[in-house]
């Protein structure tokens, strides 16, 4: 059987493409409810210059704070 894997990216490749930065509770709402909608693969942010991507400024923040949910 094939299979195929979705990776959700939008936490981490949409968020940074916003014109305003959202608040970190806000971005592990998101995250959360992706993983309650069943997905597997999240990415959540990504560790770049905040000066350049200040969108993800919180990237350390937001990891610290996450809740690890099994299978996720």
């Amino acid at each position: 059987m094939t299979r195929v894997q979705i990776v959700e990216v939008s936490p981490r490749d949409g968020l940074q493409a916003e014109t305003r930065t959202l608040p970190t509770e806000t971005k592990l709402e998101l995250i959360t409810r992706l993983a309650e909608a069943g997905h597997t693969v999240i990415e959540a942010t990504s560790f770049v210059n905040p000066k350049a991507v200040p969108q993800l400024a919180d990237a350390e923040e937001l990891l610290r704070a996450l809740k690890r949910r099994p299978g996720v």
